[in-house]
């Protein structure tokens, strides 16, 4: 069976996860290439990527810090085609890779991959629970097959996951300024 390889480089920073490769996707070897799938307008008019991508760019997200990788790797037309097996198959794999990676946010593209991934319900947006130390962030579908969301409200999830993430990227240790220490008088010492 034709697959896409994942693009999962370790160190990354955002990690995408898809439900399953379409057809055209596993054939062709590139995420994301189905006839009408927003996601790579989506991910650069959010500021995602600082150009424009085509499905047959897929492995250069990985030179901007983001992951690519579905649950399931066997490809079909649509997510109802998934077996519960392959489902639970997916959840064993995926979560070895991502405890490696260790990425600062993971994204899944639709509430089923969420779903089937926790076992637990969502709503779109960022998540109160993390997974591997990462914020989590539920997508709308960018399949064409999913059309419960329109571009705008997709777009708008997108932008919310550029600014999770240059939240995390400015939010870590070695970027924050650090204060001076204080020093204490001898009366705190005392009082304390």
């Amino acid at each position: 069976m034709k697959t896409l390889p994942d693009l999962l480089p370790k160190g990354s920073k955002l990690v995408i996860i898809g439900c399953n490769p379409s057809p055209v996707s596993a054939r062709i070897g590139c995420y994301y290439a189905g006839r009408g799938n927003q996601f790579w307008s989506l991910l650069h008019e959010s500021g995602l990527v600082p150009e424009p991508l085509r499905p047959l760019d897929s492995v250069r997200v990985t030179e901007f810090g983001i992951g690519l990788t579905d649950l399931v790797k066997r490809p079909s037309k649509s997510s109802s085609d998934v077996s519960t097996r392959e489902f639970a198959a997916g959840r064993k794999l995926l979560h070895r890779k991502l405890k490696r990676i260790g990425p600062s946010v993971l994204v899944f593209n639709g509430k089923v991959v969420y779903e089937q991934f926790t076992g637990t319900r969502c709503q779109y947006g960022l998540q109160k629970e993390r997974l591997y130390g990462a914020s989590v962030y539920v997508l709308p579908s960018t399949s064409r097959r999913s059309a419960r969301a329109s571009y705008k409200q997709k777009l708008r999830h997108f932008r919310g996951v550029h600014k999770l993430l240059q939240f995390k990227l400015t939010d870590v240790p070695e970027n924050r300024k650090l204060k001076p220490p204080v020093k204490r008088s001898k009366a705190h010492k005392i009082c304390r």
